[in-house]
């Protein structure tokens, strides 16, 4: 899909209830409300409820050994017919090695269940890595899981300046681009223009770079909003409401438009300490979920 010969569109009116054409997923946490590790029990109850919510099948992590994720939400999939992204954390080599190390142990045995393998969330936005270096430990996994598809996750901003060509060059199998209204400090009002907009930047820019439009599988990574209990972002109020329209209108949106989508997440974390941004205030992350610890939902998620 050449994504922008439909953008102008979608900006001017994403539909608040359409039927969808991409693929809709789920982020979702290794933890229980309480912060103990979740068990395949545990994550079978919660596919339970994200299929019954909206009636995906799919999820993604973001650390494979983790809570050792990967030896129990493979087979929870495998029980409860869903694929997983299973995900590396590169950014040390103690975390790196662990991780691939859960990835070939349980991914070769529930190769099925994974659907993909993303190498590094937001590396290069933080700047641990460069495009080059993350590219040599894509391929690195990619060696070790030929069959099964293999990239990574980054803000749209550090695809749509250049900053992961080199990524985009190796052609990798699927990239998965971060892109928030919320995190621009959008009100609701102009958040889902913003997300679209974001998202059109990263994805022309990597078919440019690649010289192609299907080489790479693109995804949007994550994207949300906090209901209530969570914190402002610049004019981005938190809040249930405004929550549900996002999704409504952006994430159905963008599902419409043909584009794949990850929810930015399942279920409320509410044992994540308060953080403090680079403005020095505190914030509340715990409320980003879709539906909340109890695993009830929120708001409408079937588009």
């Amino acid at each position: 899909m050449h994504f922008s010969t439909l953008i102008s569109v979608a900006l001017a009116a994403a539909p608040a209830a359409v039927s969808a054409a991409g693929t809709l997923g789920f982020a979702l946490g290794t933890k229980n409300p309480d912060g103990s590790c979740k068990s395949q029990s545990e994550y079978e109850s919660d596919m339970d409820a994200i299929v019954a919510a909206s009636g995906s099948t799919l999820v993604r992590g973001y650390a494979a050994s983790d809570c050792n994720a990967a030896q129990n939400i493979l087979p929870a999939a495998k029980e409860k017919g869903f694929k997983v992204v299973l995900g590396i954390w590169p950014d040390v080599e103690e975390s790196f090695t662990k991780d691939t190390e859960a990835v070939k142990e349980y991914g070769t045995k529930y190769e099925d269940q994974v659907y993909a393998i993303t190498v590094g969330s937001e590396t290069l936005y933080r700047g641990n890595f460069t495009g080059a270096e993350l590219l040599e430990k894509i391929q690195t996994v990619k060696k070790i899981m030929p069959n099964t598809k293999v990239g990574t996750a980054d803000s749209w901003n550090k695809y749509a300046d250049g900053t992961a060509d080199d990524v985009i060059r190796g052609k990798p199998d699927i990239l998965l681009i971060n892109a928030f209204g919320y995190w621009q400090g959008q009100p609701i009002d102009n958040a889902t223009h913003t997300y679209f907009d974001d998202m059109m930047q990263a994805i022309t820019h990597i078919q440019s770079v690649a010289g192609d439009t299907d080489s790479i599988e693109i995804w949007n990574g994550e994207t949300g909003w906090p209901t209530d209990g969570g914190s402002d972002y610049g004019a981005a109020s938190a809040g249930t409401d405004n929550a549900a329209t996002y999704y409504s209108e952006g994430v159905c949106g963008m599902l419409a438009w043909g584009v794949n989508v990850f929810y930015f997440e399942a279920f409320d974390e509410p044992w994540k300490p308060h953080t403090v941004g680079d403005s020095g205030n505190a914030a509340d992350e715990t409320k980003w979920g879709a539906m909340g610890a109890d695993r009830k939902t929120k708001f409408d998620l079937k588009c």
